[in-house]
């Protein structure tokens, strides 16, 4: 417990509310025993708060008295959260001892903020992960159960990660897998999408147009296409630049005629090669 003395007869200790109160101000009961040298006498208040207007919850003592204050109370029994300022108020000379925002049901005392069960209220502090954590962080509390780099490096971690753009700087892979999309028929029209993945597989199902993606520096993918059982169907790719300016037929045999595509963008155009003839 804080103990609190005022020890002059313009000293006393004040609170305000940063706002006015939704529905109804916060009430307050104040403890305290006068000390004049030759016995104690003890003493109370209590009220309601005003707003923003400063009401005195432990009056000034009166002649040669030290007011030893026992404990303040301040219960927000509003239908929303308030703030208050509790002050030290020396001749109107102020100065804060302590700024609350209280929820519904809390109640501030010398001791710390209770909530509407009687729980002391702890606020706990922030702590950087990047740079003042070291060993591992449990998924129960709240981590990933990797090892945060300030003590080791990212190799060591082992645990599932998505990662949405991303930059990697040299990194050694070492074994990946990417995300495999089957189109399924072609029909005449096909406009493809990377959003899912860089494998694609198609079924030649008509003699198809295939509309590329935005062509973004560094982007690339794989297409897998298979004739279906009529087979002979074509393909045509729209802003495809291909090896000596001609683009490829596609293997005609029906069933087993599968080519693989690889396409990559600079930015402006999208570059293709294929491999035919796979069965």
């Amino acid at each position: 417990m804080k103990i609190l003395v005022l020890d002059g007869t313009a000293i006393s200790i004040q609170v305000a509310m940063t706002t006015s109160a939704a529905t109804t101000n916060p009430t307050f009961v104040s403890t305290y025993a006068d000390n004049a040298g030759s016995g104690i006498t003890e003493g109370a208040t209590d009220g309601a708060l005003n707003g923003s207007t400063d009401v005195t919850v432990v009056p000034a003592p009166s002649g040669s008295n030290r007011r030893v204050i026992k404990d303040i109370t301040i219960f927000n029994g509003d239908t929303a959260s308030v703030t208050v300022l509790i002050k030290y108020d020396n001749n109107a000379t102020q100065r804060t001892l302590a700024k609350v925002t209280l929820a519904v049901g809390d109640t501030w005392t010398t001791d710390g903020v209770f909530d509407a069960n009687g729980n002391l209220k702890q606020t706990m502090g922030t702590v950087n992960l990047a740079t003042q954590v070291t060993g591992t962080l449990p998924i129960a509390n709240g981590g990933t159960g990797a090892t945060s780099l300030a003590s080791a490096s990212i190799a060591t971690y082992t645990g599932t990660e998505t990662l949405t753009n991303k930059t990697l700087t040299n990194p050694t892979v070492t074994n990946y897998v990417e995300s495999v999309v089957a189109i399924g028929n072609s029909s005449t029209s096909q406009t493809l999408s990377l959003t899912s993945g860089t494998v694609q597989t198609v079924t030649m199902t008509g003699n198809c147009t295939f509309t590329m993606p935005t062509a973004t520096a560094g982007k690339s993918f794989i297409l897998i296409a298979v004739q279906d059982g009529t087979g002979s169907r074509t393909a045509t790719f729209t802003s495809v630049k291909w090896a000596g300016g001609t683009a490829p037929t596609l293997t005609t045999t029906a069933t087993t005629g599968r080519d693989i595509f690889t396409f990559v963008a600079d930015g402006t155009n999208w570059y293709g090669t294929v491999a035919q003839a796979f069965a």
